[in-house]
């Protein structure tokens, strides 16, 4: 028996069914097929089409554009969460009038994503305060929404679990998995001096991700400062490389935004 007739045999069959069997039969099938959103709203639904007067057609698109807006939703909330920011933090919410360093339209440009569908690096540049963290979990979670694929790390913390996953002989595993990604934020790389086999793990990550899969970083050191954090200068100038190549620096200076955010008059 083909589709169309088995369909046209089972609504001859539903004609007879009352309308409480009808609801029940609805959410009976709404639960098996997992159509949530479409289970929750059907009352609503069913009443909004008879206020308006739809077509079945178009009953039946607005019960599955609901489904699917819902379904996009949750699915930003599990990138967003999967991505493992520490707090918060949104770019609406910067103020860009307490650190003219940065300039709006770039970060504007930045979160429509275009860099990150070509895997070029960012880099944000600047002293303790001055709003890298914000940007960076801003720009993080702006990808995330737009269906990228985002991971979140301090640099110390990154480079303890490469120690501890080859230390296990779990380097592969944990490098591939940082290497699927679309984006990679590291954040507070230059805080501390990292020895050689920590600053060469780390840069194993970079090589997997090079020209292939964006990587941001924040750092409160300028780039000549980084052979504090990688004393070896070649792979310190082989690390800035894979960071800046195609890459788009951003300085944000010296003066603290936080304490200049709390001292504008509300």
């Amino acid at each position: 028996m083909s589709t169309p007739t088995k369909i046209t045999t089972t609504l001859r069959r539903q004609r007879g069914m009352t309308e409480e069997a009808a609801a029940t039969a609805v959410d009976q099938a709404c639960r098996r097929l997992r159509l949530p959103t479409m289970r929750a709203v059907m009352d609503e639904a069913v009443k909004a089409a008879d206020r308006e007067q739809l077509s079945y057609q178009g009953f039946l698109a607005e019960l599955l554009l609901a489904e699917c807006d819902d379904r996009d939703r949750r699915s930003v909330v599990r990138r967003v969460s999967a991505a493992g920011f520490p707090r918060q933090k949104w770019l609406g919410d910067f103020d860009f009038d307490a650190n003219p360093n940065i300039n709006p339209a770039t970060i504007h440009t930045l979160a429509t994503g275009e860099w990150i569908r070509r895997g070029d690096p960012l880099c944000l540049i600047g002293d303790s305060g001055t709003g890298k963290s914000h940007l960076l979990i801003g720009l993080g979670t702006a990808a995330a929404e737009k269906g990228y694929r985002v991971k979140f790390t301090l640099a110390t913390k990154l480079v303890n679990e490469l120690v501890e996953a080859a230390d296990e002989k779990q380097l592969a595993r944990t490098i591939a998995r940082y290497g699927r990604v679309d984006l990679l934020c590291i954040d507070e790389l230059g805080y501390m001096e990292l020895d050689r086999r920590g600053a060469e793990l780390l840069f194993q990550v970079l090589t997997e991700r090079e020209e292939k899969a964006s990587v941001a970083i924040a750092s409160n050191e300028s780039f000549s400062g980084w052979t504090k954090t990688f004393t070896d200068p070649r792979l310190c100038a082989a690390i800035v490389d894979r960071l800046t190549f195609n890459g788009t620096i951003i300085e944000t200076g010296t003066t603290s935004y936080r304490l200049n955010h709390t001292r504008r008059p509300q």
